[in-house]
């Protein structure tokens, strides 16, 4: 037997149609919870490419953008070398994912 399971995203829209708020819910979790952004991608098969849904609340600022940006980065790195075992090409986005993460101050080591 298949289950479906549901991950539920409302987003709420101020006057001018901009995110206010960004909550989120799946079947397996605790309940809603808040994000200051999301960045969702789909893999479109017939047409061969990503599409995608970027979303954050008004109040997200540049420095959380840097962080989290750099942080899906890396952990997208990490999908990669999971799924493709190509190491050698995903040390390389490591590498560039934590000094471009140095650079924009959100990673001090």
């Amino acid at each position: 037997m298949n289950k479906k399971k549901q991950i539920r995203i409302d987003v709420s829209l101020d006057e001018n149609h901009l995110p206010e708020k960004l909550e989120w819910e799946a079947d397996d979790g605790v309940g809603k919870k808040t994000a200051g952004a999301a960045l969702i991608s789909f893999w479109d098969k017939d047409e061969q490419q990503a599409l995608r849904v970027d979303l954050w609340d008004k109040d997200f600022t540049t420095d959380e953008m840097k962080t989290f940006f750099v942080q899906t980065l890396l952990t997208m790195n990490d999908t990669l070398e999971r799924a493709t075992g190509d190491t050698e090409t995903c040390a390389g986005i490591r590498e560039f994912g934590l000094d471009l993460g140095k650079h924009l101050g959100v990673i001090t080591e």
